[in-house]
């Protein structure tokens, strides 16, 4: 893994880019300093660019949100989500494993998630002895966001019935400006430690490269996929079979050592021991994501 201060010294070794969203374009709250131009200057090299996001909604729910941060729609050629992921696998129902699932369904998450469902064939119940699976797509902010405990109760529930479930977001947890929330992943995990199924849809893995993939239209030998969080982006890039980029002032940042507040960069050293930990091997490494 090579250290990299910006994506200038990496820019002709690769066609396409594929870019989280969440810890290294925004904090939820805001882009990034440097970010904007490091997107201008990708576009004006004749770089493509998809966004890759483990949020669990739609693209088009996804699109306004970035729009307003500045992120505009020139900046990149599309937008891929868990969410519209999500929401295909449902609808088509070619996998086997959504084939078998029923019509009644328990979301547990909040109402700016029910696009994912919206205009399927599928019945909403809120009672799990009536439902034949569960749609989790993360915590409700009226419960709080937090802690797993508020949702304990529905989850028990849901486990005494074992409904097999659908987490349509991998991440563990993200950092909200400087909070740090749990995530839909966060309750799949504890709901899969008490023997339950789990189909977990978006990075790490593989449906959602693809799609991604099909919308960068890039041979993925020059494809460069960057993301702050090991187990999902770069753990993702190494299954779709494309060189990842660690960006290290996200998730990770303070573990290693680094401090936006201060003008701090993270630790290489570090990363390196992180990486070698993990089991991984991306291609470089990158402070933030700046040209």
């Amino acid at each position: 893994m090579k250290w990299h201060d910006g994506l200038a010294g990496l820019s002709g070794d690769y066609d396409g880019y594929i870019l989280d969203l969440w810890g290294v374009v925004h904090n939820g709250v805001a882009p990034y300093p440097g970010v904007l131009e490091c997107l201008q200057r990708l576009r004006e090299a004749g770089k493509r660019v998809v966004l890759l996001s483990n949020a669990p909604r739609r693209t088009a729910t996804v699109e306004p949100g970035l729009r307003r941060m500045g992120v505009s729609a020139e900046l990149y050629d599309g937008i891929m989500t868990s969410g519209e992921c999500t929401h295909r696998m449902l609808a088509a129902r070619t996998d086997p494993w959504f084939a078998r699932l029923g019509r009644r369904m328990v979301h547990l998450g909040p109402d700016k998630d029910v696009d994912v469902y919206a205009g399927l064939d599928l019945d909403v119940v809120s009672d799990p002895a009536q439902a034949d699976f569960v749609l989790n797509t993360g915590p409700d902010a009226e419960l709080g966001e937090e802690e797993i405990g508020p949702y304990l109760p529905m989850l028990e529930q849901c486990a005494s019935r074992r409904l097999p479930m659908i987490c349509a977001n991998p991440d563990q947890q993200v950092i909200r400006g400087t909070q740090r929330l749990i995530c839909a992943g966060a309750m799949a995990s504890w709901y899969e430690s008490r023997d339950c199924t789990v189909r977990w849809i978006g990075k790490p893995y593989p449906e959602v490269y693809g799609l991604a993939l099909s919308l960068l239209d890039v041979p993925p030998a020059r494809v460069l996929a960057l993301g702050d969080a090991l187990a999902t982006d770069m753990r993702g890039a190494a299954t779709a079979g494309i060189a990842g980029c660690w960006v290290l002032g996200g998730i990770h940042q303070e573990m290693l050592g680094g401090s936006w507040a201060e003008g701090r960069n993270p630790d290489y050293a570090l990363a390196c021991a992180e990486v070698t930990a993990a089991g991984l091997d991306p291609v470089a490494c990158v402070p933030s994501l700046r040209w």
